[in-house]
């Protein structure tokens, strides 16, 4: 088995391709070793290796995310991790221990935005979403009040240097062309 490895525009993390669908559907987000644990066997085996700090699945990646540490030291120690998990057919998800669908967390808008809203997010997932996910990472729908859409970014996109100016000067020129109403974009956590 072979596991490309690509850097993303955010230094603290790496994203992993095995070759192989990682997720159905949906996305999956960890960030401490008692959520991996109680979802997924491959998320506690990456969390419970010293100095990471972060573990995101899509479709055919995984990214992880260090606190600390050089990554000429750590990446053996995840490429193993991964391997091991791929090669046993292990579940990346375990019994019960769902992954997040793209709109993982309570929504907020006006009832009478609700056509403005389904255009934000047509836009969000035909045109940002794919690209973002190119870099290891994704960026949902929150809400959408007096003119501001409010995203939440994941995956190597959470804590990203870069992610201001992706937000600012990508996602919201392009809502903007494509929605007049919007004003703009912010970040926001995770319900």
């Amino acid at each position: 088995m072979f596991i490309q490895t690509e850097v993303t525009p955010n230094p603290a993390t790496l994203k992993f391709l095995p070759g192989r669908v990682v997720l159905d559907e949906g996305t999956a987000e960890f960030t401490s070793e008692a959520d991996a644990e109680a979802r997924s066997p491959l998320a506690a085996k990456l969390m419970a290796i010293p100095e990471v700090s972060g573990v995101f699945f899509g479709f055919d990646f995984v990214t992880v995310t260090k606190d600390s540490g050089d990554w000429q030291h750590l990446k053996p120690a995840i490429l193993a991790g991964l391997m091991e998990h791929f090669l046993s057919d292990a579940p990346v998800m375990a019994p019960g221990g769902s992954a997040e669908p793209a709109s993982a967390g309570e929504e907020f808008y006006e009832e009478g935005d609700a056509n403005l809203v389904a255009t934000i997010k047509e836009l969000l997932d035909t045109r940002v979403r794919p690209a973002v996910a190119q870099d290891g990472g994704d960026i949902t729908f929150r809400g959408y009040r007096e003119g501001t859409v409010y995203l939440n970014m994941r995956g190597s996109c959470a804590g990203c240097p870069s992610s201001t100016a992706t937000l600012k000067h990508g996602i919201e020129n392009l809502l903007r062309h494509f929605v007049p109403e919007v004003e703009s974009v912010e970040a926001m956590e995770a319900a």
